[in-house]
């Protein structure tokens, strides 16, 4: 399976992490199905180097980690495409929820286990003075993400677990935490 590290690009000078919840698996797919169709038929926009597409483990909901080489380039697309390729996945998939992006940039990755496969991303938001608890070590977590958003208040931590299983035993429950695997990578080497 991919590791996240496989997904980031260098060049990225901000990353994009937006969640859209659909209401059944169904509907996730269709919507993933729809916005990758939007992106391979379009013309590369400036800036953008890879969009990728993970499905909640309750099938119920996506989201999107969207690397842009500037939050001006990913501005400029917004103003020009984003409500056209909006309302056309939104004909083939009404009612999508879509709290927005959140705009982050990965400050620091931390790898526990670079060999065993990523069963499990787990996205988390955090105050960032408890960004370094997220990514102690833990028995099953293989890696952690510590993007910091644009405010520098919070953090979303991108953590890669075994399974679900370990990731169960190794935290509580949290209402920001969110479990995911990868359902599409989709990069920009059109250009």
């Amino acid at each position: 399976m991919t590791r996240f590290s496989d997904l980031v690009r260098p060049a990225a000078g901000t990353a994009l992490i937006s969640e859209w919840h659909t209401s059944t698996a169904e509907r996730s797919l269709a919507a993933a199905d729809a916005v990758m169709e939007e992106w391979a038929a379009a013309r590369t926009p400036t800036g953008r180097l890879a969009q990728h597409v993970f499905l909640s483990t309750d099938g119920r909901g996506l989201l999107f980690y969207a690397q842009w080489t500037s939050d001006e380039d990913h501005l400029a697309w917004a103003r020009a495409h984003r409500t056209g390729t909006v309302s056309r996945i939104d004909t083939l998939v009404p009612g999508i929820e879509r709290p927005g992006p959140v705009r982050t940039r990965l400050a620091d990755s931390v790898v526990h286990d670079a060999e065993r496969p990523t069963g499990l991303f787990v996205v988390t938001t955090l105050a960032a003075e408890a960004a370094e608890a997220a990514v102690a070590p833990a028995p099953g977590l293989l890696a952690a993400h510590v993007h910091l958003t644009s405010d520098g208040e919070q953090v979303k931590v991108v953590a890669e677990w075994t399974d679900s299983a370990a990731h169960k035993a190794a935290t509580r429950e949290k209402a920001d935490c969110r479990r995911y695997t990868l359902l599409r990578a989709f990069d920009d080497d059109r250009r």
